[in-house]
């Protein structure tokens, strides 16, 4: 097991290697126009039609909307004489995107927040959902759709699968108010690096110069590219957009491994570099084995059969070559190396910590 572990790790990373040599990437993948982006939206509902799964009578604020709801329809009723465990309170939520018009459709994720046992066949109510500001953007409505179930019988055995106290209502909730944003009307855009680098933001400038034909971009930072818009695009900004989304830059990052202890998951980027380090690994494994013998005394003897252990204790360290990695190495010389040691993953996260320990890794290391 530990060998297929292993293999399957060092294969992982000879095709990082093969990538070693990174192509270049479109800006609609590495950046985003500062500006846009998505708003979160949140409300607070009821879901009904639950085959009795909703809350009980402890969760006094279920009880509390249902009468005010009901209020509000003409109908008047005691909240004492509610029993409806077919309702359950919940928070409604959604992301609004950008440039949502009104009458667009966006899904919503309803979540219980009281102690029902399950949504699943439940209705959400109409609910309004408000943003920061505290308007109303959107209101939500519809069948819940739960990716999981939870059936319990008589005699307390139950099966559960996920998470049945959340769901989703695909296009349940209508853009009720738009999020203005006059992005034609920018004298300059802003494109935000997914990844902050200062050699990237230099190079994104450079590209976007090029391909404007003009000193129109600046690198205001390692997580910015500030774009003036030429006099040709002045109220077409969305075009000058579309032009630079399909311009291509050659990016670079840090050098980083990273390692998961939990899963045996390692990561190392093409630009990884290792100085003259020698290495060693050898495993110690100690067998304890018990065998039981019977010691019986003679037949004239006054003793007792009694049961005597016996222990056996073998310890086997496995001796290993030193390996030696010149500085200067490159993934691929590492990758070699190890596997030449014949580590597996597990022992590939602690040879690794050891060389960052020493000194001898030039990347950062994340564990996580």
């Amino acid at each position: 097991m530990r060998a297929r572990i292993a293999a399957t790790v060092l294969i992982v990373l000879a095709l990082l290697i093969a990538a070693g040599s990174a192509e270049a990437a479109r800006l609609k993948d590495i950046t985003h126009v500062q500006g846009v982006r998505d708003n979160q939206i949140i409300g607070y509902g009821l879901v009904v039609g639950l085959n009795k799964t909703g809350d009980d009578q402890k969760v006094r604020y279920t009880i509390q909307s249902l009468t005010s709801m009901l209020s509000r329809m003409g109908i008047r009723v005691d909240p004492a004489d509610i029993r409806a465990n077919n309702v359950a309170a919940v928070m409604v939520t959604a992301d609004l995107a950008p440039f949502a018009g009104v009458g667009a459709r966006t899904d919503v994720l309803v979540s219980s927040i009281g102690n029902a046992k399950s949504l699943q066949g439940g209705t959400l109510l109409m609910t309004p959902l408000r943003g920061a500001d505290g308007r109303i953007y959107a209101m939500a409505q519809g069948p819940l759709l739960l990716g999981g179930y939870s059936f319990a019988g008589e005699s307390g055995t139950s099966i559960q699968k996920n998470h049945p106290t959340a769901g989703r209502v695909p296009e349940g909730a209508i853009i009720e108010r738009e999020i203005s944003f006059a992005i034609n009307a920018r004298s300059d855009v802003v494109l935000s690096l997914i990844y902050q680098d200062f050699t990237t933001a230099s190079r994104i400038a450079e590209s976007v110069n090029a391909s404007l034909s003009g000193d129109y971009a600046r690198a205001r930072d390692a997580g910015a590219v500030v774009v003036r818009v030429p006099d040709a695009y002045q109220d077409r900004v969305t075009e000058l957009l579309a032009h630079l989304e399909a311009v291509t830059v050659q990016t670079d990052r840090r050098a980083k491994v990273v390692l998961n202890e939990r899963t045996g998951t390692v990561v190392m980027g093409a630009d990884v570099r290792i100085s003259t380090v020698a290495i060693s690994h050898g495993s110690l494994k100690v067998h304890i084995s018990n065998r039981y013998e019977v010691s019986q005394p003679n037949p004239l003897a006054q003793g007792e059969t009694v049961v005597v252990p016996e222990t056996a204790i073998k310890a086997v360290e496995d001796n290993k070559r030193l390996m030696v990695i010149q500085e200067g190495a490159t993934i691929g010389d590492v990758v070699m190396a190890l596997n030449a040691i014949g580590v597996s993953s597990r022992d590939l996260i602690d040879i690794l910590q050891a060389i960052r320990a020493s000194g001898a890794l030039e990347a950062d290391m994340e564990v996580l």
